[in-house]
């Protein structure tokens, strides 16, 4: 019988973990607004799925006001946001579990209902994404045309990150994960179709990435290169992204983040590209994890239509030391204990993913619970 390595400890940055079974990432969309805080509700979800050992990465969160592009979604940059996320982090504490905060800013993905004062969203160049996003009231519209980012506004940028980070750690996470994935703006920097700029950040591979790496080298400067991850995908296709040759591009990036001893890099792999939208299981593309393992000397975290299975075979084979799963981890509150016990997943409700209350975001029951019913 082959050894699940999904339940073999792992250390990643400072954290000593009891399992590789990682909660990805979520929007979910029930934030508090105005103000976009954090809530018991929220806190009552985490603490479902925290687990002793175990690593959870919460939702993206926007880094400054004009980061947000969707309609209930949580920030890290007020008192009242810091105080709610304490919420969150007490509930998955009190379960000896783990929990970095995912920081974001959706960039040229954004529409006007949600920035300040009513303003277009920034974007390394004024190009349109070709898809639709919601506005405040959950209504989906075309992307607007963004207005580039100045020079001179960079600095700005990049110390609202670094507040970000510092108030994430303030309101008691063991650390943050950078979003430089999934079309928003640091993967909008990253790439041709989106970055068409003539400056220090545009053109070669090196201006294009300089952005991610400086707000990175600006994020670990903070915190400590232990208490920072970063998510990529490379061969990525969501929100109207996409590089028509990412490997120069991503192996000039990863090999310089790999500089810096971060707690982990955490990939998306192709084959789920977009899977946040619609079910995705794109054929005869590459493994993002085995690509770029051998450039990678820290841990590795793959994400992208895992179950118990190819997850497991994922860390037998080297490419990955710990597997993050995300809409089995809606359905399956106990995720990494039906897996260890190999039983059943509950399927998950697509329609309740985005906004809500209460049903399909704290109503899946555990192992335990259905045992009972």
């Amino acid at each position: 019988m082959t050894e699940n390595n999904l339940f073999t400890p792992i250390t990643i940055g400072e954290l000593s973990l009891s399992h590789r079974v990682v909660m990805a990432p979520l929007t979910r969309m029930r934030a508090t607004v105005p103000g976009n805080v954090p809530n018991e509700m929220m806190a009552q979800y985490y603490g479902q799925r925290a687990s002793a050992g175990g690593l959870i990465i919460a939702e993206a969160s926007q880094v400054s006001e004009d980061g947000r592009g969707a309609p209930c979604t949580p920030g890290s940059h007020s008192p009242e946001q810091i105080a709610g996320w304490k919420l969150i982090t007490n509930a998955v504490h009190a379960k000896d579990g783990k929990i970095f905060l995912q920081l974001w800013h959706m960039g040229r993905l954004s529409h006007q209902s949600h920035q300040p004062d009513g303003k277009l969203p920034i974007a390394p160049s004024p190009i349109a994404a070709n898809t639709e996003v919601m506005t405040t009231e959950f209504e989906r519209v075309p992307c607007p045309t963004p207005r580039a980012l100045e020079t001179e506004e960079i600095p700005d940028l990049i110390e609202r990150y670094v507040h970000a980070a510092r108030s994430a750690m303030e309101a008691g996470f063991d650390g943050v994960e950078i979003h430089a994935a999934n079309g928003y703006l640091l993967e909008q920097f990253l790439q041709t179709r989106t970055n068409q700029r003539t400056d220090a950040y545009g053109g070669s591979i090196d201006n294009r990435c300089r952005l991610v790496l400086e707000i990175t080298e600006a994020i670990t400067a903070a915190l400590g290169s232990e208490r920072v991850g970063i998510r990529l995908t490379p061969y990525g296709i969501a929100n109207d992204s996409g590089e028509e040759n990412p490997m120069p591009l991503y192996t000039h990036l990863v090999k310089e983040l790999d500089k810096l001893n971060l707690a982990y890099l955490h990939l998306i792999e192709p084959r789920a590209s977009g899977a946040g939208q619609r079910e995705v299981d794109h054929k005869n593309v590459p493994s993002a994890a085995e690509l770029f393992r051998p450039m990678w000397h820290g841990v590795l975290i793959a994400a992208g239509n895992f179950q118990g299975e190819n997850a497991n075979a994922m860390l037998v084979n080297g490419n990955a030391d710990a597997i993050a799963f995300g809409r089995f981890f809606i359905s399956n509150p106990d995720l990494p204990e039906r897996l260890r016990m190999g039983v059943k997943l509950t399927p998950y409700n697509r329609a309740t993913f985005y906004g809500g209350g209460a049903e399909g975001y704290l109503d899946y029951p555990t192992m335990g619970q259905t045992a009972k019913d």
